[in-house]
């Protein structure tokens, strides 16, 4: 089967479990809901992508669930699916989930909002990944390229961790008091309708800044489609873009549970790395995506690509973001919006 028919199928089904999704979010959210974390229960927040790889391969074995037996608890748990930092930290705020998946960006804005309060931090990396800004306008050969006439999809405008790095990247070409210079022509779209729009073309969208395999199956589609911007190139090096976090409460009154998820993830991550065959069925079965295995495997395999629960490279992105005002605490370390915990070893 031609591998566009494929992305098709996987794009019509993402979006409409990724409509779903966000129909039980939001009746989970205006339904009524203990009011403190309870021991054995865990509702998760994830997005699109292979990112969230180390989520699925948990979700299709139990891992959560076996870990917690193992502790003595039996864990339910819940998965919905949102797309964007902000819908995701809403999701957290308002109680509809307890671990939530974004980008280090939404981390640090929702670190920064509940310091003092509710006091979200990281809880572990899902990984270092590079994430690419891709365009399909053969004019646009780097950022500095982009008109009024271009339209830049992110999962969230200005919140995302690609609409921060976009925000890096935009002072260094132009200058901090320039950061936001390209929010004005970028749109919040989820990954799998930007990645539709920059295969066919034709559409308002020049350029989606997206996640594996998203950003994969656009160069592998169109002919036209390059990367404009590499976010390891802006933060200099490898670096977790994608993390989970979550309230101080819910890790002190739910220990066994936080422990059972992070002994998970890290049987996870220790999987997929060893068995990257078997982790892209995984995440074909879990996600419903109509992908060739091949194509995933490569995915999974890219060099760039690390499963480490190990935040690294996330402080510059910080300090940045400080320094233009969208956060008003200063991080000196990636400790401060990160819990303790040997899970996750030395990171930066």
């Amino acid at each position: 089967m031609p591998m566009t028919h494929i992305f098709k199928q996987h794009v019509g089904r993402a979006v409409g479990a990724g409509l779903l999704a966000v129909a039980i979010a939001i009746m989970a959210l205006v339904s009524p809901t203990p009011a403190v974390a309870e021991e054995g229960r865990l509702r998760i927040a994830e997005q699109y992508g292979v990112v969230y790889l180390l989520l699925n391969v948990a979700r299709d074995q139990q891992l959560i669930e076996k870990h917690g037996k193992a502790a003595g608890v039996d864990i339910k748990v819940d998965w919905v699916k949102l797309s964007g930092g902000a819908a995701v930290n809403d999701a957290l705020l308002s109680g509809g989930v307890d671990i939530a998946a974004a980008g280090v960006g939404p981390l640090l804005t929702i670190w920064d909002r509940t310091h003092g309060r509710q006091n979200v931090k990281g809880v572990a990396s899902l990984g270092n990944f590079p994430y690419y800004l891709v365009s399909n306008n053969p004019a646009v050969k780097s950022i500095a390229d982009f008109t009024d006439k271009d339209r830049i999809a992110v999962p969230a405008v200005g919140v995302s961790v690609q609409s921060r790095v976009l925000q890096l990247a935009s002072a260094k070409q132009w200058g901090n008091d320039q950061y936001a210079k390209l929010d004005a022509i970028s749109v919040a779209v989820p990954h799998p309708d930007a990645t539709a729009a920059i295969i066919s073309g034709g559409t308002e969208i020049s350029a989606h800044f997206g996640n594996p395999p998203f950003q994969d199956q656009e160069l592998a589609e169109n002919p036209k489609a390059h990367i404009v911007l590499n976010s390891y190139d802006v933060l200099g090096g490898p670096a977790s873009s994608t993390v989970l976090f979550a309230t101080e409460k819910f890790r002190n009154d739910s220990p066994k549970t936080y422990r059972a998820f992070l002994q998970a993830l890290q049987e996870a991550a220790t999987y997929v790395t060893a068995h990257p065959q078997e982790a892209a069925d995984t995440y074909i079965r879990v996600t419903g995506a109509k992908l060739d295995r091949d194509f995933l495997v490569k995915v999974i395999t890219n060099p760039d690509v690390k499963f480490t629960l190990q935040p690294n490279n996330t402080l510059g992105l910080a300090k940045f973001m400080h320094q233009i005002g969208a956060i008003k605490n200063a991080p000196v370390s990636w400790r401060d919006y990160f819990f303790e915990d040997p899970a996750i070893g030395e990171g930066s």
